[in-house]
């Protein structure tokens, strides 16, 4: 299976839906899904016409992590493992890590639909997404630990504490116990969980508000998040100050206007330089 049908971009009406395309293995990560997500994102911002992007698995599952029959062959290593042991140098990059980091630096706000099971990676590929939604039948669960002997990965170990704090964070790691959808939003893992009938209205409508807001705006708003965790309280009010020196000139006399005139601004769909 190729990259390109391993997963599938689709772009409509701004909104572009890539989906993992491995159902029978439940989009278990391959060295060809990873890639395709990666491929994916590259178009998505040769492609200024989208506003927001949507992550789904097809089929039952959302992401069942490392294709485990890929990872048992003694030959050829799968690219995830073949790069740790061929360079553990940080700057060093597999395919599995660098999708994760394309999903995490994508030009536009990002949206995970979480239709089944966010097993090991596909926890991290999940919380990877600026807005993760699921269906109350979906469930996320850290195999990594107690199943395969490893440290849990795909930046998992920097969302689940930084979210659930370190005390469910390590019950999540060393038990590798089920989470249901609803436990997820209770602990902060995720945004929300609906019933699984109501998971497509639910994605659309925050795709609807996403899509609506300045790309630019939802970028830094997330870059100003994920930063204020290193700052000091004065080093995060000067970044925001730094953003909102580019944003107030930009968006702000529109969205004013908007607000007096009782409608949804207008912003136009340039995205952070």
């Amino acid at each position: 299976m190729t990259a390109e049908q391993a997963v599938l971009l689709g772009v409509e009406d701004g909104v572009a839906t890539i989906s993992l395309n491995r159902p029978e293995r439940l989009n278990a990560m391959s060295d060809e899904l990873m890639s395709g997500i990666s491929d994916a994102i590259d178009q998505v911002r040769k492609d200024q016409s989208v506003r927001v992007v949507v992550l789904t698995g097809n089929g039952r599952g959302f992401c069942a992590g490392a294709d485990l029959q890929q990872v048992a062959k003694p030959e050829p290593q799968p690219a995830a493992a073949a790069a740790v042991a061929a360079d553990s140098s940080e700057d060093k990059q597999d395919t599995f890590n660098q999708a994760l980091i394309d999903v995490m630096n994508c030009p536009v706000p990002t949206v995970a639909r979480v239709n089944g099971a966010a097993a090991g990676g596909g926890f991290g590929l999940a919380l990877a997404c600026d807005i993760t939604i699921a269906a109350e039948s979906a469930f996320f669960v850290a195999t990594f630990g107690p199943n395969l002997g490893i440290v849990p990965d795909m930046g998992t170990t920097w969302n689940i504490p930084l979210r659930a704090g370190r005390a469910r964070a390590l019950g999540i790691a060393l038990l590798g116990e089920r989470i249901t959808a609803i436990q997820a939003v209770e602990w902060g893992l995720i945004w929300s969980s609906v019933e699984d009938s109501q998971l497509d209205s639910e994605v659309g409508r925050v795709c609807e508000i996403l899509k609506a807001s300045s790309p630019d705006a939802s970028v830094r708003i997330r870059e100003t998040i994920n930063e204020s965790i290193h700052s000091s309280f004065e080093e995060q009010l000067a970044l925001e100050m730094r953003h909102q020196a580019v944003l107030i000139p930009k968006n702000m006399q529109e969205g004013a206007r908007a607000f007096i005139e009782k409608r949804r601004p207008k912003f136009d769909g340039s995205r952070k330089l």
